[in-house]
């Protein structure tokens, strides 16, 4: 792997994406007349993996596993994983994730996916800092996902995650189109921490 770009302070141009990206969230939310939504973080239980596949399904761009994957993640990760529910305790959004076997200290994030009447209210950046949070202290310092490059709203959301956090994000090239079984855009690694 080599790192393809760097940053420890975002760009003129990354803060200009993210400025607008937040600019239009508030204009959405404004016109909707919709106050940001009162969400809880928990792990994900069991009966939450038939929702958490039904939001991964309704996104649209998420690639979608097997029920069962979903299912089967709710009981083996859930300690590095997180919902957000309604006032009803009913999953809104979900963040999967599993800590690296060969480096501990890292998160890794499988999936993010947030119900489309929620977006636009930082449901996802707050998954994210609240399953980071509840994670420090058993000793992890890094996150890892990999997002292709045509996602640029996964792109603006994790660099504004490590520009609250205080830190760097990194790009690696990881995977390429033709290491997938069938037809899939490449997937760079983004580091978030040290």
């Amino acid at each position: 792997m080599r790192p393809v770009k760097e940053s420890s302070t975002p760009s003129p141009d990354s803060a200009d994406v993210r400025t607008a990206v937040i600019s239009q969230e508030v204009a959405a939310i404004a016109e909707s007349g919709n106050e940001p939504a009162v969400i809880e973080f928990r792990p994900p239980r069991i009966d939450d993996g038939k929702r958490i596949w039904q939001i991964a399904r309704d996104s649209q761009v998420l690639d979608v596993n097997s029920g069962y994957a979903y299912v089967l993640w709710c009981r083996d990760f859930a300690d590095t994983s997180v919902v957000a529910t309604d006032d009803a305790d009913r999953p809104v959004g979900f963040v999967t994730g599993y800590r690296r076997p060969d480096a501990p200290a890292t998160l890794f994030v499988w999936q993010v996916a947030v119900d489309a009447d929620q977006r636009g209210r930082g449901v996802a950046g707050r998954m994210l800092d609240a399953l980071l949070d509840r994670l420090a202290p058993l000793g992890v310092t890094r996150l890892e996902t990999t997002v292709s490059p045509d996602n640029e709203a996964s792109i603006a959301m994790f660099t504004a995650l490590a520009r609250r956090r205080g830190t760097h994000i990194t790009r690696t090239e990881l995977f390429a189109p033709d290491d997938f079984p069938d037809s899939h855009l490449a997937e760079d690694l983004y580091t978030i921490g040290e």
